[in-house]
């Protein structure tokens, strides 16, 4: 654009347009999604969409002991943890490109 020159607002809005269908492509990705998290060698496992909703959660029942209830908490809180994670760096991925570098709020 020229130095002193006014945008062209049909390229804003046709930009703009083109922003929101990637947005709304990569949102329907991330619905689709499942990512897993783990811990304890397989021990507990869960499972995430790629919007952040928690699935399931497994338990292997040789985690469970009576005795050791605070292990397997850890476990479960180690498991979500790397799910979650999993989840933002997938999000990062694609609505990165689909937002051009600026954060949207809850992604």
């Amino acid at each position: 654009m020229r130095p002193g020159a006014q945008p062209n607002m049909q390229q804003i809005m046709k930009q703009a347009q083109k922003m929101q269908q990637q947005v709304a492509q990569a949102q329907a990705e991330l619905a689709e999604a499942e990512l897993t998290g783990t811990a304890g060698g397989g021990l507990v496992t869960v499972t995430i969409t790629g919007l952040g909703e928690f699935k399931s959660v497994k338990i292997d029942p040789k985690a469970v002991d009576a005795d050791d209830v605070e292990t397997l908490e850890d476990l479960v809180l180690a498991a979500i943890h790397n799910a979650a994670e999993a989840q933002r760096e997938l999000a990062e991925s694609k609505m990165g490109p689909a937002t051009g570098g600026f954060s949207l709020p809850g992604f």
